[in-house]
């Protein structure tokens, strides 16, 4: 093999994603996947396009996706880009549209994969602390940059930055890409869809897998001015011309049509958040204020790696990151409401048996 392509892959530390572990009677609230079940729309139309059609290849535009994603939140069909997850989107975004003489910025604390494209695409890149509680603070970007890339709602704090401090930071950028990751925006940020007019630099990309329950199914977008979006479909066109697949296709155009159901799901969600957290604040963990669909905490008793360990021995899998800053929180993912006591439940035996 050549040296290159060996010396590049031991420089690169990979992404990790959640476990997926086969446990009896498992309580899953490590990967953000949502507790509830997709659209039944959605369903049907994936049972309808697993048909002969599978034969063919699916249309490489995406075209009925494109155009139903562009009514819903009020935009062109040319100024969106969907993909395989949002992770395809973001890497087709690094390797297009990140890379630059100046630093890309992000938080050092911020989701885990940034790192890893900026490595493997070559992007020159700088990260800028979290303050003490945990925050984005937007003058620390006012600073040279190439671009900048933010999590809104960031994970794994699940802090939201509110509109007119990601309005301050592009109109501080104008000329550079802005990308603002909205994988978590609909369970209570501000969406920076309202900027999108007279901002020809700002890129938003948003997931399928969290708030429409579609984890399985791997469906990503990016809404954005026309030329980005152009610049995207360049790269896409170089990789894979056809990523997303006719089921893929059908059960996400199905699921951006069934309003009433996604806004229900996350109504639920919100309110299990609620739940969960006033539930670990009466145990004695702080919990930071999340808009997402998971918590961050911790617990002067214990370790995050030993909370970890305890509550994996009963069944209950959370998220632990052995980072600095962050090895004593715990991510976990706000589930239904058998398992959220389950949860509490764990952490009362943990405590009671320390």
């Amino acid at each position: 093999m050549n040296r290159y392509w060996t010396d590049l892959a031991g420089e690169l530390t990979p992404y990790v994603p959640g476990e997926q572990p086969r446990i009896a009677d498992l309580v899953k609230l490590n990967t953000n996947e949502s507790p509830y079940g997709p659209s039944p729309l959605a369903l049907e139309a994936v049972r309808a396009a697993a048909s002969e059609a599978l034969r063919l290849y699916p249309d490489p535009e995406a075209g009925e996706l494109r155009e139903t994603l562009a009514a819903y939140h009020g935009v062109d069909k040319s100024q969106i880009f969907v993909g395989n997850g949002s992770d395809e989107v973001l890497a087709h975004t690094f390797a297009g549209l990140l890379n630059h003489d100046l630093p890309l910025l992000f938080p050092d604390i911020t989701y885990s994969f940034y790192p890893v494209y900026a490595k493997l695409f070559g992007v020159a890149h700088e990260t800028v602390a979290l303050d003490a509680a945990m925050r984005i603070g937007i003058a620390d970007y006012r600073r040279p940059a190439g671009a900048i890339i933010l999590a809104n709602p960031n994970a794994p704090t699940g802090i939201v930055l509110s509109l007119s401090d990601i309005a301050s930071l592009i109109d501080d950028h104008p000329d550079i890409p802005v990308v603002v990751d909205e994988a978590y925006v609909d369970f209570g940020g501000e969406s920076a869809l309202a900027l999108l007019a007279g901002r020809p630099n700002l890129l938003i990309i948003r997931t399928m897998s969290k708030s429409r329950a579609l984890a399985g199914l791997r469906v990503g977008y990016a809404i954005g001015d026309s030329g980005l979006i152009e610049a995207l479909t360049r790269v896409k066109d170089s990789f894979n011309s056809y990523p997303l697949g006719r089921p893929a296709q059908a059960g996400a155009t199905a699921s951006v049509r069934d309003d009433a159901f996604f806004r229900a799901g996350v109504e639920k969600v919100v309110r299990g958040r609620q739940a969960m957290t006033e539930g670990l604040i009466a145990l004695g963990f702080e919990v930071l204020p999340s808009s997402a669909n998971f918590v961050f905490a911790r617990h002067t008793d214990l370790s995050g790696a030993d909370w970890a360990k305890a509550l994996r021995a009963r069944a209950v899998l959370v998220r632990h990151f052995g980072k600095p800053r962050i090895s004593d929180y715990l991510r976990i993912t706000v589930g239904t409401e058998t398992e959220i006591g389950r949860l509490l439940d764990a952490c009362r035996d943990i405590l009671h048996n320390r």
